[in-house]
């Protein structure tokens, strides 16, 4: 199998690259500045904004999965045009299409979103991400489209790196105590995308964690894993902050964990476990 992974230097796009290399299969990842420092795979740059990168690159590699991790924040022509632009370059040379989406596309006035949910974003970002949703499963009805929530790591995530921030005092702002999600491992995440990536599976797939917590109790959790003192981390509510977007959203992924051999945990249990292996990557 040839795997192309778009934002292949990305923290998903990353752990994806590592697994799928892991696991023996021929991988090629993209990049917008920088390649990332995996071995093992091929790197390509390509910025989805332009049409013809996107084809010249489909045609030369000729891939059998392509899986979309790239976006950029409230940049439309990325997260959404771009995103439809991959999407058909996979349709056309009949590769299995794989396209990460967001809890973004939910407003959280319903709280619990199951798959058959429609997407009420409130944000240009959840905009740009529902609008590549709907292209998408026109276009290519039999892809996946993986919606997910908060990405953490072992350290390396945007979340984290917030954390230790606020915690050191390098960085103003507070953890909001209203704001709700259902956070992954990035681990988990990435096997789960694989194994939807080399099943029959179509159409939107939930895959985010069991637990839902606010990003204060997210932050105590990783502060406790780190060592940091979480009487350091400031609490605040979003409603009060004039910050947009949408507090309680919980997406539902039972119906997918219960049809996946991979183990996707919650938040509580992620942050005081150690750190998953690799086995069962092929």
């Amino acid at each position: 199998m040839t795997l192309l992974i778009i934002g292949g230097s990305g923290f998903l796009g990353g752990e994806l690259v590592r697994r799928a290399v892991a696991a023996g299969h021929a991988v090629t990842a993209t990049y917008g500045t920088r390649p990332g420092s995996l071995a093992g795979a091929d790197w390509l740059p390509l910025d989805i904004r332009h049409p013809e990168q996107v084809t010249c690159v489909a045609r030369r590699l000729r891939p059998t999965i392509v899986i979309n991790t790239a976006s950029r924040t409230s940049d439309w022509a990325t997260t959404a045009e771009g995103a439809v632009r991959v999407a058909a370059a996979a349709r056309r040379q009949g590769a299995r299409l794989v396209h990460v989406s967001s809890d973004a596309v939910f407003s959280g006035a319903r709280v619990h979103y199951d798959e058959s949910a429609a997407p009420d974003p409130v944000t240009p970002y959840g905009a740009a991400k529902a609008a590549a949703e709907t292209a998408i499963r026109v276009l290519v009805p039999e892809a996946v489209v993986a919606r997910t929530s908060l990405i953490i790591g072992d350290g390396g995530s945007p979340h984290e790196a917030f954390v230790h921030e606020l915690s050191a005092g390098r960085r103003a702002g507070a953890l909001f105590t209203d704001d709700v999600r259902c956070p992954v491992h990035v681990a988990d995440l990435a096997r789960a995308l694989l194994e939807l990536a080399f099943s029959d599976h179509c159409g939107v797939r939930h895959v985010a964690g069991p637990d839902a917590v606010s990003r204060y109790e997210l932050g105590l959790l990783i502060a406790r894993r780190d060592g940091l003192d979480p009487a350091t981390l400031p609490a605040g509510r979003r409603a009060d902050s004039g910050v947009p977007g949408a507090l309680d959203v919980r997406l539902d992924s039972g119906r997918t964990r219960g049809a996946l051999r991979t183990a996707v945990r919650g938040a509580r249990e992620f942050l005081t476990a150690a750190p998953v292996s690799d086995t069962g990557l092929r």
